[in-house]
């Protein structure tokens, strides 16, 4: 039997769920190409006390807010395409899940977003420890990363592979990406490869510590326009490396899963009446 949920944003300011000031302007473009996000703030930041997303597109909004993967929603096509400045003032003392009700709750007011969701079979990873044993350690206790340091332009080491700055998790340049765990769960780096494999992977590993770590792999240059022949080469490339690098295997189960799955829509692609900032009532 099926599962419904359908989501009323616009209630959530009833109990309080508002940032003290927030804004929705046209996105400046960023990097080379224009497509560059930059985001950083919020709770379990060294700055939780503000939010930004610079160039972002919509999708993105939504995927934080629900705390969803790309490919547990569907959305029109505008909200991956269009891209927008955020910045939001967050109330002291807000938790994880306040501010992603405080997201909906802006994304309700000003494009009258409301979600529905339902359960849907998916092909599913499983990521388990491979023959051999794991090659990494725990974690090791160390000062928290400066994640909000400005950002240059993005380093190469000697084998081509981009070089993470402090905070920086993932990273991805033609032809080589990087993911780094420093002081991690496993079922966070699950998360991870979810959102890489656009598919669930469950974390069967049995570990239960944080973790310090490196992936790195390399795919076809050939391909780095991206779209679908991208994703056969990267695909793939990240799936090998997984073993070499950490010890474990990331493969598809035989048999598919029962998901949550979200349809995303608007009745507008911004609430034209709202001004670019404004203060929104703190309850």
């Amino acid at each position: 039997m099926k599962t419904f949920l359908a989501i009323a944003m616009a209630c959530l300011g009833a109990f309080g769920q508002t940032f003290e000031v927030a804004s929705i302007k046209p996105a400046t473009p960023l990097g080379p190409l224009g497509k560059r996000v930059l985001r950083k703030g919020g709770p379990g930041t060294t700055d939780p006390g503000t939010y930004s997303c610079q160039n972002c597109p919509v999708s993105w909004v939504v995927s934080e807010a629900f705390h969803l993967q790309p490919y547990e929603f569907s959305a029109p096509q505008w909200m991956e395409d269009t891209r927008f400045d955020v910045a939001a003032k967050i109330p002291p003392g807000t938790t994880q899940e306040a501010f992603q009700a405080m997201l909906r709750n802006l994304l309700a007011e000003r494009f009258q977003l409301k979600a529905h969701r339902e359960k849907k079979e998916m092909q599913v990873y499983e990521l388990a420890i491979a023959k051999g044993g794991v090659k990494f350690k725990e974690a090791v206790l160390k000062d928290a990363p400066h994640a909000d340091e400005p950002q240059g332009k993005m380093k190469q080491d000697s084998d081509g592979f981009p070089v993470l700055a402090a905070g920086t998790t993932m990273a991805i340049m033609p032809g080589h990406a990087r993911i780094r765990s420093e002081n991690k769960a496993l079922g966070w780096f699950a998360e991870m490869l979810s959102g890489q494999l656009q598919a669930p992977v469950l974390d069967a590993t049995g570990l239960r510590g944080n973790y310090d770590f490196v992936v790195s792999w390399a795919f076809s240059e050939n391909n780095s326009a991206g779209g679908a022949d991208l994703m056969e080469a990267y695909t793939p490339a990240l799936l090998t490396a997984v073993k070499p690098n950490l010890g474990l295997r990331c493969v598809k189960r035989k048999d598919r899963a029962k998901c949550w799955w979200s349809t995303i829509w608007t009745k507008c692609r911004l609430k034209t009446s709202a001004p670019h900032r404004d203060r929104i009532a703190a309850q």
